[in-house]
């Protein structure tokens, strides 16, 4: 039984009435008294007075920590910067909610909402140059005593702009500079060109003071633990062997403490879970369910299930920037070999994901605006044996003895996904056996997130010509700005501010400067995003650049004892509320 159950068996027990008792040492006191008064001026010397340390004790039984156990399906390996395309994982998302500062969250709607227990205000303060003033609060500050401040923007927006491998960096690359006043407590942000989406910006700061020099720089920030907190939360300990995270409520933080004591995350298989949360030993478990789990869930009594899709579309890369797809018909005849619902299928069991199938390149399905731009019919809806055969002939391939041919040399690919980040890894083996079907040899490896997004698809020269990824199975962020979305994934490689050096490609390594003009335009807000997608989309799905499948969406399920534990808000966690979590009695 784990350790959350004693507290329970504690508050089940029959509580009876006993007599208050005083202090050892208060009791030999009045002792004394008394035999003086009784004894008038007997000779007779007072009972010494207990002084040992047994007495000087405190009670052995401590007061029960209010705490709530939230069952999860894995810690998972992997960094925990938020920022990071290597380190998309549920528990780097987790902890950033808790514990990293925000200029903006997601509200009730999903809209960006200036967060109050951060800021004072933000918003445009002048047009030209394009510029925006955020105001924090003096209060606030990191767990270490350091305040929050303009370091914390600049840090960000370096490393945003400059770095290979990092999620939505495109409206960061819009700016020119940033301008400390105040004490470092008012923060001006000059753009070189006009940006809707600035709200999107300076989510989850970092902690400059303790990063800025850190060894190993960016790319070790976040590795293993978190140095400093700047939310309602700080980590006590994270054990990935045991599968536990600790948190508990961060004593120097200076908005409304947050009403538990500490958040237990405790990994388990689905069964496990099931049995914890049924027994009471977990007051609610987070996981990604298939069809078998999540009847499992339903058979449970007293509990409340609730779907949570996350900011994450698992989706296919077929490059352009590789050699061996360059070619336009090649890369179309790859997506023709694909099974994508059988992709679907293996990557959502059946479960809840199964109903948030992407079928646009740039918004995920959870999200309002969202709307269907894939073909209605053809690649990639289905695989196309013909076409195969079709596009690879036309490109110069023929087929001998089951494998296809060009100058004397076999199509052969490097199929990547990030290791030990599942869905993809088993989703690149089913790639390799779909393609295999077809004639198409390839061979799949597993790569370090950190090497796979910061060199082998950043087009890192150093990299080796035997580790050119051609296609990529990988999570893709979503639930930001749109036009942000776009240009981070699709945009060309642009001159940074100050013509220094270009951007890292994206991770596609695609670049079509016919688009280009179009999702500038949407970037600075020249044109609407709506009909910016509706040029764009039907290209890249016709270029055959990126298959999109899926969103990653997790199942809440909770007891009555976990008191405002829900969903959160679109495409958030339920953690974004967890300050005002509360754990009530059985």
């Amino acid at each position: 039984m784990g350790p959350s159950a004693q507290p329970e068996r504690r508050r089940e027990r029959r509580v009876t009435p006993r007599v208050r008792r005083l202090p050892l040492v208060a009791v030999a006191g009045l002792a004394a008294v008394t035999l003086a008064v009784g004894t008038g001026c007997s000779n007779t010397p007072p009972p010494p007075l207990v002084t040992s340390p047994v007495a000087q004790t405190s009670p052995s039984k401590s007061p029960e920590v209010n705490e709530l156990v939230l069952g999860v399906d894995a810690v998972g390996s992997g960094g925990l910067n938020p920022h990071a395309l290597a380190d998309q994982n549920r528990t780097a998302t987790v902890l950033a909610q808790l514990m990293l500062p925000s200029a903006f969250r997601p509200g009730p709607d999903g809209v960006p909402q200036l967060d109050r227990t951060l800021m004072t205000s933000a918003e445009v303060t002048r047009s030209e140059p394009f510029t925006v003033t955020y105001t924090l609060r003096h209060e606030a500050s990191w767990s270490d005593g350091a305040p929050i401040a303009a370091e914390d923007f600049v840090y960000l927006y370096e490393r945003m702009r400059s770095e290979p491998g990092v999620a939505d960096p495109a409206g960061y690359r819009l700016i020119n500079k940033v301008n400390s006043r105040g004490g470092g407590k008012t923060v001006e942000v000059v753009f070189t060109k006009p940006y809707p989406g600035w709200r999107s910006l300076f989510s989850n700061l970092l902690p400059a003071h303790l990063l800025k020099d850190a060894p190993g720089g960016w790319a070790r920030a976040l590795a293993d633990s978190y140095p400093t907190s700047g939310g309602p939360f700080s980590l006590n300990s994270l054990d990935r062997g045991r599968g536990e995270i600790v948190l508990e409520r961060n004593d120097r933080y200076w908005d409304r403490p947050a009403a538990l004591e500490r958040i237990v995350l405790r990994a388990a298989d689905h069964g496990g879970l099931a049995r914890a949360v049924d027994s009471g030993d977990d007051q609610a478990a987070l996981l990604r369910a298939d069809a078998i789990s999540m009847n499992t869930m339903r058979a449970l009594t007293g509990v409340r299930l609730g779907v949570v899709p996350r900011a994450t579309v698992a989706q296919v890369l077929l490059r352009p920037s590789s050699p061996r797809l360059a070619d336009a018909k090649v890369r179309a005849a790859v997506a023709a070999a694909l099974d994508r619902p059988a992709l679907i299928a293996a990557g959502t069991g059946g479960g809840p994901g199964a109903d948030l199938v992407a079928n646009a390149q740039v918004l995920p399905p959870s999200a309002p605006a969202y709307a269907a731009t894939a073909p209605a019919a053809g690649v990639p809806v289905r695989p196309d044996p013909e076409a195969v055969r079709r596009l690879l002939t036309e490109a110069g391939y023929t087929r001998t003895a089951g494998t296809w041919i060009r100058d004397n040399q076999p199509l052969s690919l490097v199929i990547a996904a990030p290791e030990k980040q599942e869905p993809y890894p088993a989703l690149a083996a089913l790639a390799q056996r779909q393609l295999a079907a077809a004639g198409i040899e390839a061979r799949v490896i597993a790569v370090d997130p950190d090497r796979l997004f910061g060199q082998l698809l950043a087009g890192d020269a150093g990299s080796g010509a035997d580790q050119v990824v051609d296609i990529a199975l990988v999570p893709r962020p979503v639930g930001g700005d749109g036009a942000t979305a776009l240009a981070s994934a699709f945009g060309c490689r642009v001159e940074l501010p100050g013509g220094s050096q270009q951007s890292p490609p994206n991770p596609a390594g695609f670049c079509d400067p016919a688009l280009q003009p179009v999702i500038e335009a949407a970037l600075t807000g020249a044109t609407p995003l709506a009909d910016a997608l509706g040029r764009v989309e039907p290209v890249l799905w016709q270029q055959s650049v990126a298959i999109p499948l899926f969103q990653l969406t997790d199942v809440l399920v909770t007891r009555p004892e976990a008191v405002n534990v829900a969903e959160g808000p679109p495409l958030a966690t339920p953690f974004a509320n967890a300050a005002q979590w509360r754990r009530k009695p059985r």
